[in-house]
């Protein structure tokens, strides 16, 4: 028996100097359509060398306030995945203090 596989895909349309203009991402196993979104961040944890491996993308429309939003909202989701990946309960809570408090100051 084969094991099931699921696609994650990103389409970067680039401008003459390889900025992004437009990304657009779908999920073969989670109902996610093709979808156009102005930002993404993602990472790969590289267990050779211990390292983390990013990817962060955003687009010349994406307007600083909803940068700063898109940060708020991915720290938040650390936390919660934090928690639910670890069971570390107490930091989890204080990363989201410390959440509470970037918002205080970011989002203005």
């Amino acid at each position: 028996m084969s094991a099931k596989e699921s696609q994650i895909k990103i389409n970067v349309q680039l401008d003459d100097n390889n900025i992004p203009e437009k990304l657009f991402w779908e999920a073969s196993d989670g109902g996610q359509d093709l979808s156009e979104c102005k930002a993404a961040f993602l990472s790969f944890w590289d267990n050779k060398s211990k390292d983390t491996l990013r990817i962060d993308l955003w687009t010349k429309e994406m307007r600083t306030d909803e940068m700063k939003h898109f940060f708020h909202q991915t720290l938040v989701s650390m936390a919660d995945t934090l928690e639910r990946a670890t069971n570390e309960d107490k930091i989890a809570a204080d990363m989201r203090d410390f959440c509470h408090h970037f918002a205080e100051k970011l989002l203005r």
